[in-house]
């Protein structure tokens, strides 16, 4: 199957409304810190269930106005899609990254992140970053076999949410 892929225009403006499909938890993410140095382990939960984050919705002006998006097509239809957005640091943030569930595994997200990385740095960034749920296990190993370190741990911002036990783990790549 041949898939390609592309800055998303105007005139393909549509794309950027790929809905979002469930994907498994099937762990979480522990991560620590001491001397300076960041640690994480794996721990596999006993039973799997599925997620499926809302859909975004996102215009083409907006998007467009903070950053770009790439997308990722197979026969002239979107299968996987890439935003990201400017960001004061020199890291550029990579705010979204989905996958059509019949597409994964086939290195899809791995090179909407090449890509992106490569338009990063022609707008001067010096890498990315990209935040993931702790219980999303299989992102945050996905993200950290594409060379994103881990680089902070938010474990306050879902404080007084139904969400409240999870956490959020920032990885950064450098190009």
């Amino acid at each position: 199957m041949m898939i390609s892929y592309r800055i998303i225009t105007e005139e393909r403006a549509e794309d950027l409304r790929l809905r979002n499909e469930p994907f498994d938890i099937l762990g979480r993410l522990h991560v620590s810190r001491s001397n300076d140095e960041w640690m994480h382990s794996s721990e596999w939960f006993p039973e799997k269930t599925a997620m499926t984050f809302p859909d975004e919705n996102y215009d083409f002006k907006e998007v467009t106005a903070v950053g770009f998006a790439i997308g990722a097509y197979s026969q002239g239809e979107c299968v996987g899609l890439a935003v990201y957005q400017n960001d004061w640091a020199k890291f550029m943030y990579l705010s979204d990254l989905k996958v059509n569930r019949e597409y994964r595994k086939q290195g899809i997200a791995a090179e909407l992140i090449k890509l992106g990385r490569i338009e990063a740095e022609k707008r001067q960034y010096k890498g990315l970053y990209t935040i993931a749920q702790d219980n999303n296990l299989i992102a945050c190993l996905f993200y950290l076999s594409q060379g994103f370190e881990i680089g902070g741990l938010n474990t306050h911002g879902y404080r007084h949410t139904k969400q409240e036990h999870k956490a959020d783990i920032y990885l950064y790549s450098d190009n």
